[in-house]
């Protein structure tokens, strides 16, 4: 299997839940407001023999006219219509942003409309039903208006070998990873297991919804992974977007 990160560059995030760009040569993490986290915003690309797999759609930028996400995947020399599957951990807005186009007409479509999307179906009512600043319904109403959304319910298996499982810490209805091919085993647990530091270390994060729960699925995810060789997938890590125990 072949990994490539797909950064959106570095952000700092406050409580009004604002993405605001940093860049280390210009900005101090001081003058940002109290209690803000420094993030990579970094969705992922996994190619397998039978699939081009995008794990998360980042934050749904423009660059000259065009998603940041397409930008990013041309120039990984990927074109943006061979993406197969679009795996969603949830639906925070800086990991759905990417999941649709905004159109002249403000009209919104798909962003990989060759792809089939997969999406816990509780997380999206929930999105619709919380009406929470985490999450942009604009970027997700086009979800529920096409067929290439497959709708998942709690755990089980695509095509044999990517395994998904409802974790349910971070957000309630967050899922994760596990995708297996040729005795590789590539896991990815959007923000429950965000940072290399946050599995190395008993760390309670305030922003989970089950903060204890998190903590202890990544000290055993950890201790899986390095049994089994696992590739971890960081998607907002600023220095180690992937860690392979080998």
């Amino acid at each position: 299997m072949k990994i490539i990160p797909l950064s959106e560059g570095r952000f700092t995030i406050d409580a009004t839940k604002h993405f605001i760009p940093f860049t280390e040569s210009e900005h101090s993490l001081k003058e940002r407001p109290s209690g803000s986290l420094l993030v990579e915003i970094q969705p992922f690309v996994v190619i397998t023999s039978k699939d081009i797999l995008l794990l998360d759609a980042g934050l749904g930028f423009y660059k000259d006219g065009r998603l940041q996400l397409h930008h990013n995947l041309i120039n990984a020399g990927i074109n943006p219509s061979e993406v197969t599957k679009v795996l969603m951990s949830h639906l925070h807005k800086d990991h759905a942003g990417g999941l649709s186009l905004n159109t002249d007409g403000n009209e919104y479509k798909l962003a990989f409309p060759q792809a089939i999307y997969y999406v816990q179906q509780a997380e999206l009512a929930f999105a619709f039903e919380k009406k929470s600043s985490s999450f942009d319904t604009n970027d997700l109403e086009c979800l529920r208006q096409t067929d290439k959304v497959q709708l998942l319910s709690g755990n089980g298996f695509i095509d044999g070998y990517i395994e998904y499982k409802l974790s349910g810490a971070h957000s309630p209805h967050h899922q994760v990873f596990w995708i297996r091919e040729d005795d590789e085993t590539v896991f990815y647990g959007g923000d429950e297991a965000p940072q290399l530091q946050q599995m190395k270390h008993r760390f309670i994060a305030k922003y989970d919804y089950e903060g204890k729960k998190a903590m202890e699925l990544r000290q055993q995810w950890w201790q899986q992974g390095e049994k089994g060789k696992w590739s971890f997938l960081f998607y907002h890590d600023v220095r180690h977007p992937v860690w392979q125990f080998i």
